[in-house]
């Protein structure tokens, strides 16, 4: 295989010089004062992970919507991709133009009038804007529609239509969907180069600079795309101990070097089952295709000859809990299978059932998703003792409920934030007890990776000998400091490391590790 090559130049290259506003700029010392341009940039968002398997829909409802001035002042001080590449447009004296941020939890399939109406809310807030020097957009890049398979393309699209001579810079996930139609509708592509995500803010900074730099009329982008029919998960992909990390370095190299414009390892959402899903190297050089291609290559081929180590190693239910019993301090179970972090329901009652059942007699921790629960509990009071179900609700097919009696501890109706800043939407919260075992139940899906989802409801991580955390590895970031330790757990759900364990229908095929023999996506070579 070829990698496939686009070649981008669709803006105006004297772009510089025909800014639509003028600003004054004023010498103290001389008392002269000129007329200079000043850039304006149109700056939006739209974020969500999508779990296709997951069955519970996404609704507007669940998308927290920013509308203009609204859009900086609840992101300035976070520490988002917006608030970094806000950092840097005032540095650079760019004029702000902001039109609406929409973000949700990651989930299932959002509901197609829903989506529709959203990407329409944002195209629309650009259209007393036609002479914008310039686009901003932040994405995800792993959403899905129930009929959409590619909103963030479409979304680009459109834009590209509405301002076919400006450059057009995105920041994505490294677990977005590439797909053809973001590639060639954008001028650059700037993705995550940390697993966890800890560099957000740094990405932000990133893409502001790219899209300063095509204003100046100085950058003319070309882009090499390696695809690779691979799916990853497991602990090599963290990017400050595992093979992964040495693919990511490439990348900051290229980048740290003059005509090195972005590049990226793209590992896709493994649980967005829709045609694009795959593996893929994007690099982007400042008019020297020849090395964006060799580039884009030498990295492919590394995360290809890797391929094995990127599977993730689980433990079954009964082992997990048994080191738990033995285990001084801490312990942390991954329940990635139910991560709300990669867009499963939350509503998993797996591991509560198998403590329940083993007679766990530690403190434990669970967080679960259960509307119909928080309701009851709301509706006794605090200090009131029900028998309640937990789990499966969102997700029935997978999780039958489960009786229990609950001590209602305390509830909880006020908003609270994640470690980066950002507003969480749970809505009400309800603490039970059940023997020695804490349960946080939340109305709506919550992102139960850093410790903040706990603490913000009394509840310390560090008091507990057991916690449970609905994320794959991004909780490593809060827990690897305090857990003494770490168990990812091999329970059921719609985003199981377990890959072979859902139903796929939609992606590349062949693609590792679903199938047995998988061609090299390298020219003359064997599998």
């Amino acid at each position: 295989m070829i990698p496939l090559a686009v070649f981008h130049n669709q803006y105006d290259a004297n772009l510089f010089l025909t800014f639509n506003r003028d600003w004054a700029r004023h010498s103290e010392s001389d008392g002269y004062s000129e007329v200079v341009p000043m850039p304006t940039i149109l700056i939006g968002e739209l974020k969500q992970e999508t779990a296709t398997f997951n069955p519970a829909p996404t609704r507007y409802d669940d998308f927290s919507v920013y509308v203009g001035q609204e859009l900086i002042d609840t992101f300035r001080a976070t520490k988002t991709e917006l608030a970094g590449a806000l950092e840097v447009f005032a540095a650079a004296d760019v004029d702000v133009v902001p039109t609406v941020a929409a973000s949700a939890v990651s989930g299932g399939r959002v509901v197609q009038a829903d989506l529709d109406r959203l990407i329409d809310e944002l195209v629309q807030a650009t259209q007393n804007h036609p002479n914008v020097d310039g686009l901003y957009l932040c994405l995800h890049g792993a959403m899905a529609g129930e009929q959409e398979g590619d909103p963030e393309g479409l979304l680009l699209e459109q834009l590209r239509q509405r301002f076919p001579d400006r450059p057009i810079v995105a920041s994505l996930d490294l677990h977005c969907i590439l797909t053809d139609r973001m590639i060639q509708r954008a001028d650059i592509l700037v993705p995550y180069h940390t697993y966890p995500h800890t560099d957000h803010y740094e990405t932000g900074q990133r893409a502001a600079r790219n899209l300063i730099g095509l204003l100046g009329g100085n950058l003319r982008p070309t882009v090499a795309r390696v695809q690779l029919p691979m799916l990853v998960r497991g602990d090599e992909l963290l990017t400050a101990t595992g093979r992964f990390g040495e693919a990511i370095r490439m990348c900051e190299a290229i980048e740290a070097t003059d005509g090195g414009l972005a590049a990226g390892v793209i590992i896709g959402n493994a649980f967005t089952d829709v045609p694009a899903l795959q593996s893929n190297v994007l690099v982007t050089t400042n008019d020297d295709l020849p090395r964006a291609q060799s580039e884009a290559e030498r990295i492919g081929r590394f995360m290809w000859e890797n391929r094995e180590l990127f599977q993730a190693t689980l433990t079954p239910l009964d082992e997990a809990i048994s080191q738990a019993n033995q285990a001084d301090g801490l312990v942390v179970f991954s329940d990635a299978a139910d991560a709300t972090a990669s867009g499963a329901a939350g509503d998993s009652n797996a591991i509560l059932r198998g403590l329940l059942s083993t007679r766990f007699t530690k403190t434990s921790l669970v967080p679960i998703v259960d509307a119909p629960a928080v309701e009851q509990a709301f509706t006794a009071g605090v200090g009131a003792t029900i028998d309640v179900t937990l789990g499966g609700t969102r997700d029935p097919t997978r999780f039958t409920p489960l009786l229990v009696t609950a001590h209602v501890h305390s509830l909880h109706e006020d908003t609270f934030c994640y470690e980066d800043g950002t507003t969480a939407r749970s809505g009400r919260v309800c603490v039970m007890q059940i023997g020695s075992i804490t349960v946080m139940v939340t109305e709506r899906p919550v992102y139960v990776v850093g410790r903040r989802v706990f603490e913000s409801h009394g509840l310390n991580p560090v008091d507990f000998d057991l916690v449970v955390v609905k994320s794959p590895n991004g909780f490593r970031t809060w827990y690897e400091s305090i857990a003494s330790l770490i168990v990812p757990v091999d329970v059921p759900g719609s985003t199981s490391a377990n890959l072979r364990s859902l139903p796929f229908e939609n992606c590349v095929r062949p693609i590792f590790p679903l199938d047995k023999e998988v061609p090299s996506p390298f020219e003359n070579e064997a599998s």
